[in-house]
Protein backbone atom coordinates (compact mmCIF):
# COMPACT_ATOMS: atom_id res chain seq x y z
CA UNK A 1 0.00 0.00 0.00
CA UNK A 2 0.92 3.66 -0.30
CA UNK A 3 0.54 5.13 3.16
CA UNK A 4 0.62 8.76 4.24
CA UNK A 5 1.67 9.34 7.87
CA UNK A 6 1.36 12.65 9.71
CA UNK A 7 2.84 13.26 13.16
CA UNK A 8 1.71 16.65 14.43
CA UNK A 9 4.80 17.98 16.25
CA UNK A 10 7.48 16.96 13.77
CA UNK A 11 5.18 17.20 10.75
CA UNK A 12 4.50 20.94 10.71
CA UNK A 13 1.85 21.40 13.39
CA UNK A 14 4.19 23.92 15.04
CA UNK A 15 5.47 25.58 11.86
CA UNK A 16 6.41 29.23 12.48
CA UNK A 17 6.33 28.50 16.24
CA UNK A 18 8.80 27.29 18.84
CA UNK A 19 8.98 23.50 18.72
CA UNK A 20 8.25 21.91 22.13
CA UNK A 21 11.29 19.67 22.67
CA UNK A 22 9.63 17.17 25.04
CA UNK A 23 6.74 16.52 22.66
CA UNK A 24 9.10 16.57 19.65
CA UNK A 25 11.23 13.77 21.09
CA UNK A 26 8.21 11.53 21.65
CA UNK A 27 6.52 12.47 18.39
CA UNK A 28 9.56 11.99 16.17
CA UNK A 29 10.43 8.67 17.84
CA UNK A 30 6.90 7.37 17.18
CA UNK A 31 7.00 8.58 13.58
CA UNK A 32 10.43 7.11 12.93
CA UNK A 33 9.53 3.71 14.37
CA UNK A 34 6.16 3.48 12.63
CA UNK A 35 7.68 4.42 9.28
CA UNK A 36 10.44 1.81 9.71
CA UNK A 37 7.87 -0.89 10.45
CA UNK A 38 5.65 0.09 7.51
CA UNK A 39 8.64 0.00 5.18
CA UNK A 40 9.71 -3.38 6.61
CA UNK A 41 6.22 -4.66 5.78
CA UNK A 42 6.69 -3.60 2.15
CA UNK A 43 4.65 -0.39 2.06
CA UNK A 44 5.57 2.95 0.49
CA UNK A 45 5.41 5.73 3.07
CA UNK A 46 5.04 9.48 2.67
CA UNK A 47 5.53 11.81 5.64
CA UNK A 48 5.33 15.52 6.34
CA UNK A 49 8.25 17.19 8.11
CA UNK A 50 8.61 20.64 9.60
CA UNK A 51 11.06 22.48 7.32
CA UNK A 52 13.47 23.00 10.23
CA UNK A 53 13.74 19.23 10.66
CA UNK A 54 13.71 18.56 6.92
CA UNK A 55 16.88 20.64 6.51
CA UNK A 56 18.63 18.49 9.13
CA UNK A 57 18.11 15.29 7.14
CA UNK A 58 16.73 13.39 10.16
CA UNK A 59 17.08 9.59 10.49
CA UNK A 60 13.79 8.46 8.99
CA UNK A 61 13.20 5.84 6.29
CA UNK A 62 10.23 7.40 4.50
CA UNK A 63 9.88 6.79 0.77
CA UNK A 64 8.84 10.40 0.20
CA UNK A 65 9.03 13.47 2.43
CA UNK A 66 7.13 16.72 2.03
CA UNK A 67 8.38 19.72 3.98
CA UNK A 68 6.10 22.16 5.78
CA UNK A 69 7.06 25.82 6.13
CA UNK A 70 3.86 27.52 7.26
CA UNK A 71 1.34 26.86 10.00
CA UNK A 72 -1.62 26.53 7.62
CA UNK A 73 0.10 24.04 5.32
CA UNK A 74 -0.30 20.58 6.95
CA UNK A 75 -4.01 20.11 6.27
CA UNK A 76 -3.70 21.41 2.70
CA UNK A 77 -0.77 19.10 2.02
CA UNK A 78 -2.58 16.12 3.53
CA UNK A 79 -5.55 16.67 1.22
CA UNK A 80 -3.30 16.96 -1.84
CA UNK A 81 -1.04 14.03 -0.90
CA UNK A 82 -4.04 11.83 -0.11
CA UNK A 83 -4.80 11.67 -3.83
CA UNK A 84 -1.67 9.57 -4.41
CA UNK A 85 -1.98 7.36 -1.32
CA UNK A 86 -4.20 4.45 -0.34
CA UNK A 87 -4.34 4.96 3.42
CA UNK A 88 -3.54 7.65 5.98
CA UNK A 89 -2.52 7.57 9.64
CA UNK A 90 -2.56 10.52 12.03
CA UNK A 91 -0.47 10.83 15.20
CA UNK A 92 -1.58 13.94 17.06
CA UNK A 93 -2.50 15.15 20.56
CA UNK A 94 -6.11 15.32 21.72
CA UNK A 95 -5.65 18.88 23.06
CA UNK A 96 -7.93 21.36 21.32
CA UNK A 97 -9.51 18.51 19.32
CA UNK A 98 -6.37 18.35 17.16
CA UNK A 99 -6.44 14.59 16.63
CA UNK A 100 -10.18 14.59 16.00
CA UNK A 101 -10.05 17.44 13.46
CA UNK A 102 -7.24 15.84 11.44
CA UNK A 103 -9.00 12.48 11.34
CA UNK A 104 -12.24 14.20 10.27
CA UNK A 105 -10.25 15.76 7.42
CA UNK A 106 -8.90 12.35 6.40
CA UNK A 107 -12.35 10.79 6.50
CA UNK A 108 -13.55 13.34 3.95
CA UNK A 109 -10.88 12.24 1.46
CA UNK A 110 -12.56 8.81 1.23
CA UNK A 111 -9.15 7.16 1.58
CA UNK A 112 -8.64 4.45 4.19
CA UNK A 113 -8.22 6.00 7.62
CA UNK A 114 -6.10 3.79 9.86
CA UNK A 115 -7.24 5.72 12.93
CA UNK A 116 -10.33 5.20 15.04
CA UNK A 117 -13.39 6.99 13.70
CA UNK A 118 -13.37 10.68 14.62
CA UNK A 119 -16.63 10.36 16.55
CA UNK A 120 -15.07 7.67 18.75
CA UNK A 121 -11.91 9.74 19.20
CA UNK A 122 -14.06 12.58 20.49
CA UNK A 123 -15.64 10.35 23.13
CA UNK A 124 -12.28 9.14 24.39
CA UNK A 125 -10.49 12.49 24.17
CA UNK A 126 -12.88 14.45 26.41
CA UNK A 127 -12.14 13.18 29.90
CA UNK A 128 -15.50 14.36 31.23
CA UNK A 129 -17.36 12.27 28.66
CA UNK A 130 -14.85 9.44 29.08
CA UNK A 131 -15.20 9.23 32.86
CA UNK A 132 -18.97 9.47 32.61
CA UNK A 133 -19.01 6.56 30.15
CA UNK A 134 -16.57 4.51 32.20
CA UNK A 135 -18.64 4.98 35.36
CA UNK A 136 -21.89 4.05 33.62
CA UNK A 137 -20.28 0.83 32.43
CA UNK A 138 -18.96 0.00 35.87
CA UNK A 139 -15.27 0.53 35.16
CA UNK A 140 -13.13 1.63 38.12
CA UNK A 141 -11.92 5.25 38.05
CA UNK A 142 -10.56 7.46 40.83
CA UNK A 143 -13.15 9.67 42.49
CA UNK A 144 -13.42 12.76 40.26
CA UNK A 145 -15.53 15.86 39.74
CA UNK A 146 -15.61 18.86 37.43
CA UNK A 147 -14.42 22.37 38.26
CA UNK A 148 -14.04 25.53 36.19
CA UNK A 149 -11.12 27.93 35.87
CA UNK A 150 -13.54 30.83 36.42
CA UNK A 151 -14.33 29.55 39.91
CA UNK A 152 -12.63 31.49 42.70
CA UNK A 153 -9.84 29.82 44.64
CA UNK A 154 -12.14 29.76 47.67
CA UNK A 155 -14.90 28.02 45.67
CA UNK A 156 -12.43 25.44 44.37
CA UNK A 157 -10.98 24.84 47.83
CA UNK A 158 -14.47 24.40 49.30
CA UNK A 159 -15.44 21.93 46.57
CA UNK A 160 -12.29 19.88 47.10
CA UNK A 161 -12.57 19.69 50.90
CA UNK A 162 -16.22 18.73 50.53
CA UNK A 163 -15.54 15.79 48.20
CA UNK A 164 -11.87 14.74 48.29
CA UNK A 165 -8.91 14.49 50.61
CA UNK A 166 -5.55 16.04 49.77
CA UNK A 167 -3.41 15.34 47.82
CA UNK A 168 -5.50 15.60 44.64
CA UNK A 169 -4.73 15.83 40.94
CA UNK A 170 -5.82 18.63 38.59
CA UNK A 171 -5.99 17.71 34.91
CA UNK A 172 -7.39 19.39 31.75
CA UNK A 173 -10.37 17.69 30.14
CA UNK A 174 -8.58 17.46 26.78
CA UNK A 175 -4.96 17.03 27.80
CA UNK A 176 -2.41 14.67 26.34
CA UNK A 177 0.14 12.78 28.42
CA UNK A 178 1.04 14.77 31.52
CA UNK A 179 0.38 18.16 29.91
CA UNK A 180 -1.35 20.52 32.35
CA UNK A 181 -1.48 17.98 35.18
CA UNK A 182 -0.68 19.21 38.69
CA UNK A 183 -0.22 17.63 42.09
CA UNK A 184 -2.26 19.63 44.61
CA UNK A 185 -1.04 18.84 48.12
CA UNK A 186 -2.93 21.62 49.88
CA UNK A 187 -4.97 24.76 49.21
CA UNK A 188 -1.88 26.87 48.54
CA UNK A 189 -1.21 24.84 45.37
CA UNK A 190 -4.62 25.54 43.81
CA UNK A 191 -3.76 28.85 42.14
CA UNK A 192 -0.71 27.39 40.38
CA UNK A 193 -2.70 24.32 39.31
CA UNK A 194 -5.43 26.46 37.73
CA UNK A 195 -2.82 28.57 35.93
CA UNK A 196 -1.28 25.43 34.47
CA UNK A 197 -4.69 24.29 33.18
CA UNK A 198 -5.24 27.67 31.51
CA UNK A 199 -1.83 27.50 29.82
CA UNK A 200 -2.53 24.25 27.95
CA UNK A 201 -6.29 24.14 27.36
CA UNK A 202 -8.91 26.52 26.01
CA UNK A 203 -11.63 24.49 27.73
CA UNK A 204 -12.57 26.26 31.01
CA UNK A 205 -13.61 23.01 32.67
CA UNK A 206 -11.05 20.80 34.37
CA UNK A 207 -11.02 17.70 36.54
CA UNK A 208 -10.14 17.37 40.21
CA UNK A 209 -9.33 13.77 41.02
CA UNK A 210 -8.26 11.82 44.07
CA UNK A 211 -4.64 10.70 43.96
CA UNK A 212 -4.64 6.93 44.17
CA UNK A 213 -1.49 5.10 45.21
CA UNK A 214 -0.01 2.38 43.06
CA UNK A 215 2.06 1.57 39.99
CA UNK A 216 1.42 3.78 36.92
CA UNK A 217 1.12 1.56 33.84
CA UNK A 218 -0.34 1.49 30.37
CA UNK A 219 -1.69 -1.27 28.15
CA UNK A 220 -1.04 -1.31 24.41
CA UNK A 221 -3.83 -2.79 22.31
CA UNK A 222 -4.97 -3.46 18.76
CA UNK A 223 -8.65 -3.44 17.88
CA UNK A 224 -10.82 -3.96 14.80
CA UNK A 225 -13.59 -1.76 16.19
CA UNK A 226 -15.43 -4.69 17.76
CA UNK A 227 -12.84 -6.94 19.37
CA UNK A 228 -9.65 -5.79 21.10
CA UNK A 229 -6.45 -7.68 21.88
CA UNK A 230 -4.10 -6.46 24.60
CA UNK A 231 -0.46 -6.79 23.57
CA UNK A 232 1.62 -5.73 26.57
CA UNK A 233 1.50 -4.20 30.03
CA UNK A 234 3.93 -1.28 30.18
CA UNK A 235 5.50 0.34 33.20
CA UNK A 236 5.42 4.15 33.13
CA UNK A 237 7.80 6.62 34.73
CA UNK A 238 5.71 9.63 35.70
CA UNK A 239 6.73 12.77 37.60
CA UNK A 240 3.83 14.69 39.14
CA UNK A 241 4.72 18.28 39.99
CA UNK A 242 3.11 21.36 41.49
CA UNK A 243 4.61 24.50 39.94
CA UNK A 244 6.86 22.73 37.42
CA UNK A 245 5.55 20.68 34.52
CA UNK A 246 4.45 17.14 35.27
CA UNK A 247 6.05 14.80 32.77
CA UNK A 248 6.15 11.33 31.27
CA UNK A 249 9.77 10.24 31.45
CA UNK A 250 9.63 6.83 29.74
CA UNK A 251 8.90 3.22 30.59
CA UNK A 252 9.73 -0.47 30.42
CA UNK A 253 8.01 -3.15 28.30
CA UNK A 254 6.78 -5.72 29.17
CA UNK A 255 6.05 -5.24 32.87
CA UNK A 256 5.20 -8.12 35.18
CA UNK A 257 2.72 -7.42 37.98
CA UNK A 258 0.28 -9.53 40.03
CA UNK A 259 -2.60 -7.62 38.45
CA UNK A 260 -1.27 -7.91 34.90
CA UNK A 261 -4.01 -10.15 33.53
CA UNK A 262 -6.72 -8.12 35.24
CA UNK A 263 -5.30 -4.95 33.66
CA UNK A 264 -5.10 -6.53 30.19
CA UNK A 265 -8.64 -7.89 30.33
CA UNK A 266 -10.08 -4.63 31.67
CA UNK A 267 -8.32 -2.61 28.95
CA UNK A 268 -9.71 -4.89 26.23
CA UNK A 269 -13.24 -4.42 27.56
CA UNK A 270 -12.83 -0.63 27.68
CA UNK A 271 -11.52 -0.35 24.11
CA UNK A 272 -14.36 -2.59 22.91
CA UNK A 273 -16.93 -0.49 24.80
CA UNK A 274 -15.58 2.66 23.14
CA UNK A 275 -15.52 0.96 19.69
CA UNK A 276 -11.96 2.09 19.07
CA UNK A 277 -9.98 0.55 16.22
CA UNK A 278 -6.36 0.26 15.23
CA UNK A 279 -3.86 1.05 17.98
CA UNK A 280 -5.02 2.24 21.41
CA UNK A 281 -3.51 2.74 24.83
CA UNK A 282 -5.13 2.61 28.26
CA UNK A 283 -3.47 4.26 31.28
CA UNK A 284 -4.08 2.74 34.71
CA UNK A 285 -2.89 2.72 38.31
CA UNK A 286 -2.31 -0.73 39.77
CA UNK A 287 -2.84 -0.50 43.54
CA UNK A 288 -2.34 -3.19 46.15
CA UNK A 289 -6.06 -3.94 46.37
CA UNK A 290 -7.59 -2.40 43.24
CA UNK A 291 -6.80 -0.90 39.88
CA UNK A 292 -8.08 2.34 38.41
CA UNK A 293 -8.46 3.65 34.86
CA UNK A 294 -6.90 7.08 34.29
CA UNK A 295 -7.09 7.67 30.55
CA UNK A 296 -7.76 6.10 27.15
CA UNK A 297 -5.69 7.10 24.11
CA UNK A 298 -7.29 6.49 20.72
CA UNK A 299 -3.96 6.88 18.93
CA UNK A 300 -0.38 5.70 18.78
CA UNK A 301 1.39 6.19 22.11
CA UNK A 302 5.07 6.56 22.98
CA UNK A 303 5.05 2.98 24.27
CA UNK A 304 5.05 1.89 20.61
CA UNK A 305 8.77 2.71 20.49
CA UNK A 306 9.50 -0.08 22.97
CA UNK A 307 6.59 -2.38 22.13
CA UNK A 308 7.74 -2.99 18.53
CA UNK A 309 11.08 -4.28 19.78
CA UNK A 310 9.69 -7.05 21.99
CA UNK A 311 6.64 -8.52 20.24
CA UNK A 312 7.02 -11.32 17.71
CA UNK A 313 5.24 -9.64 14.78
CA UNK A 314 5.22 -6.34 12.87
CA UNK A 315 2.84 -4.15 14.88
CA UNK A 316 2.37 -1.64 12.05
CA UNK A 317 1.19 -4.37 9.68
CA UNK A 318 -1.03 -5.78 12.43
CA UNK A 319 -2.57 -2.31 12.82
CA UNK A 320 -3.36 -2.22 9.10
CA UNK A 321 -4.82 -5.73 9.23
CA UNK A 322 -7.03 -4.80 12.20
CA UNK A 323 -8.52 -1.83 10.35
CA UNK A 324 -8.62 -3.05 6.73
CA UNK A 325 -9.49 -6.76 7.10
CA UNK A 326 -10.54 -6.81 10.80
CA UNK A 327 -7.95 -9.52 11.49
CA UNK A 328 -6.31 -9.41 14.90
CA UNK A 329 -3.25 -11.22 16.24
CA UNK A 330 -4.26 -14.07 18.54
CA UNK A 331 -1.63 -13.30 21.13
CA UNK A 332 1.57 -11.31 21.48
CA UNK A 333 4.62 -13.26 22.61
CA UNK A 334 7.37 -11.04 23.94
CA UNK A 335 11.09 -11.49 23.39
CA UNK A 336 13.20 -9.60 25.91
CA UNK A 337 12.61 -6.24 27.57
CA UNK A 338 12.94 -2.63 26.42
CA UNK A 339 13.48 0.39 28.64
CA UNK A 340 13.28 3.86 27.17
CA UNK A 341 13.50 7.35 28.60
CA UNK A 342 13.94 10.99 27.77
CA UNK A 343 17.19 12.75 28.61
CA UNK A 344 18.13 16.41 28.33
CA UNK A 345 21.26 17.94 26.86
CA UNK A 346 22.51 21.39 25.92
CA UNK A 347 21.98 22.65 22.34
CA UNK A 348 24.38 21.13 19.79
CA UNK A 349 26.11 22.12 16.59
CA UNK A 350 24.91 20.49 13.37
CA UNK A 351 28.09 18.42 13.13
CA UNK A 352 27.66 16.84 16.56
CA UNK A 353 23.96 16.30 15.88
CA UNK A 354 24.77 14.24 12.79
CA UNK A 355 27.04 12.00 14.86
CA UNK A 356 24.28 11.38 17.42
CA UNK A 357 21.90 10.19 14.70
CA UNK A 358 24.21 7.22 14.09
CA UNK A 359 24.13 5.99 17.69
CA UNK A 360 22.07 2.80 18.03
CA UNK A 361 19.40 3.29 20.68
CA UNK A 362 18.96 7.03 20.08
CA UNK A 363 15.38 6.99 18.81
CA UNK A 364 14.90 10.76 18.68
CA UNK A 365 18.16 12.74 18.30
CA UNK A 366 18.95 16.17 19.81
CA UNK A 367 17.87 18.40 16.95
CA UNK A 368 19.95 21.61 16.84
CA UNK A 369 17.04 24.03 16.98
CA UNK A 370 16.40 27.35 18.70
CA UNK A 371 14.29 25.86 21.48
CA UNK A 372 15.85 27.37 24.60
CA UNK A 373 18.69 26.12 26.76
CA UNK A 374 18.17 22.37 26.38
CA UNK A 375 17.12 19.68 23.92
CA UNK A 376 15.27 16.46 24.65
CA UNK A 377 16.45 13.08 23.41
CA UNK A 378 14.56 9.78 23.55
CA UNK A 379 16.83 6.78 24.05
CA UNK A 380 16.16 3.06 24.41
CA UNK A 381 17.91 -0.03 25.76
CA UNK A 382 17.11 -3.68 25.10
CA UNK A 383 17.99 -6.83 27.07
CA UNK A 384 16.81 -10.28 28.05
CA UNK A 385 15.79 -8.96 31.47
CA UNK A 386 14.72 -5.62 32.92
CA UNK A 387 18.14 -5.32 34.58
CA UNK A 388 19.96 -5.86 31.29
CA UNK A 389 17.64 -3.47 29.48
CA UNK A 390 18.32 -0.78 32.09
CA UNK A 391 22.05 -1.40 31.79
CA UNK A 392 21.88 -1.11 27.99
CA UNK A 393 19.86 2.11 28.34
CA UNK A 394 22.62 3.60 30.50
CA UNK A 395 25.21 2.49 27.94
CA UNK A 396 23.32 4.35 25.21
CA UNK A 397 23.14 7.49 27.38
CA UNK A 398 26.85 7.28 28.12
CA UNK A 399 27.68 6.83 24.43
CA UNK A 400 25.52 9.85 23.62
CA UNK A 401 27.25 12.04 26.19
CA UNK A 402 30.72 10.91 25.07
CA UNK A 403 29.79 11.81 21.50
CA UNK A 404 28.62 15.25 22.59
CA UNK A 405 31.59 16.01 24.84
CA UNK A 406 34.39 15.03 22.46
Amino acid sequence: MKILVYEHVSGGGYAEQLLPTEALAEGFAMLRCLVADLRAAGHQVTVLLDSRLFKLDPPIEATYTSQVLYINEPKKLLINLAKNNDAIYIIAPETGQTLQSYVELIEKTEKVSLNSQSIMIAKAANKIALYDGLQKNGYPIPKSFILNVTNSITQIETAITGQLTYPVIFKPVDGVGCSGISLIENATDINCGVAKIKSVSANPNFIAQEKVEGEPVSVSLLSNGKKAVALTLNRQQITLAKSADSCYNGGCIPFEHPKKQEALTLSERIVETLNLRGYAGVDLILGERALFVLDVNARLTTSYVGLRQVVDFNVAQALIDAVVTEQLPKKASTLGVTCFSKTHIAPLTSGVYRKTTRIAGVMAPPFPLSTGNQNTVLVMGYGNSIQNAHAHLEEVKNTLHRCINR
